[in-house]
Formats: structure tokens, sequence, C-alpha cells
């Protein structure tokens, strides 16, 4: 049974950092891409950042690049989100993502088959 574990949430102050981590098991994910998503409430889960499979290419929304930093580990089969000069709104559910397409690049496709995490809560006060 493949799980994610997300960590690394809670509460934090305009401008402050978070690192979240997501801990796989049940299956290595050396070869998918790995994402994190958010949602905030009232509003529909989005793409924040992701990294292919090799991990030399990532992407980012455009509303957390130069401030998020997605990296993976594939000894320890866990995919980190430094989150950084964090903002109010910035607050929502994080959630890990594996995606179950082997060998692929194409994030556009992220979401759509993979596997998902709890989520972990990131709060940002102003």
């Amino acid at each position: 049974q493949v799980q994610l574990v997300e960590s690394g949430g809670g509460l934090v102050q305009g401008g402050g950092s978070l690192r979240l981590s997501c801990a796989a098991s049940g299956r290595t994910f050396k070869t998918y891409g790995l994402g994190w998503f958010r949602q905030a409430p009232g509003k529909g889960r989005e793409i924040v950042a992701a990294v292919t499979w090799l991990g030399d290419s990532t992407y980012y929304a455009d509303s957390v690049k130069g401030r998020f930093t997605i990296s993976r580990d594939d000894v320890k089969n866990t995919v980190y989100l430094q989150m950084n000069s964090l903002k109010p709104e910035d607050t929502a559910l994080y959630f890990c993502y594996g995606d179950a397409n082997e060998y692929s690049d194409d994030v556009s496709t992220f979401g759509t088959n993979g596997y998902w995490g709890q989520g972990t809560q990131v709060t940002v006060s102003s």
C-alpha cells in the first residue's frame, strides 16, 4: 500500500519560513515525478511546485516563484518544499503528490493519476 505522509506544517508569521517534508512508503518514487499542491478555504486545489523524476527540472506556480524551492531525496524516498518569505495568502492545506506515470516529465498531467498525502496545514499570520 502506497502512503505519502507530510510533515512540517504549522503557524508562522508573515515573512517567515517553513520546510515541508513528505515521506513515501510502499513504493519507490525515483522514476516518478513528485509535487506539492495546496487548497485554501473555499478554493480549488492548485499545483504549487513539481519536480521531474530525474530531478533536473522543476515547475513553480507564478505566485510562489522565487520564494519556494522543491527538492527530492530518492535515497530517503522523500520530497521537500522549502517555503520562504511566506505571505498570508499562502495559508492553505498542503498536499504531497506522487505521480503514477513512470518516466513522465509532463507536469501538466500532475494531479490526474497518482498518489496523495493527507495534507498538512500551513497558516501564515499577517
